[in-house]
């Protein structure tokens, strides 16, 4: 149990990094406008996030089946 909630701790605390360091205005565009560079900042954090938000419901979903076996396996 404990290992499980170690886990969500880790996938929340990525996650809340994740939307954070998309904040504030970005340095390199390149030969972008300002406000276009925002933008794509703020849509490849979108995509970042999501990303590991499905990565967090795989490992769940791995985790829970591991458990499932397990318990099934020490059942009398």
């Amino acid at each position: 149990m404990w290992f499980f909630l170690a886990v969500q701790a880790i996938f929340l605390l990525w996650i809340i990094l994740g939307a954070r360091s998309g904040a504030g205005v970005p340095d390199d565009c390149g030969s972008l406008d300002a406000q276009t560079c925002n933008d794509a900042e703020s849509a490849g954090t979108a995509i970042g996030v999501g990303l590991v938000i499905l990565l967090w419901a795989v490992v769940d979903i791995i985790l829970g089946i591991t458990y499932a076996v397990i318990r099934l396996a020490r059942r009398p």
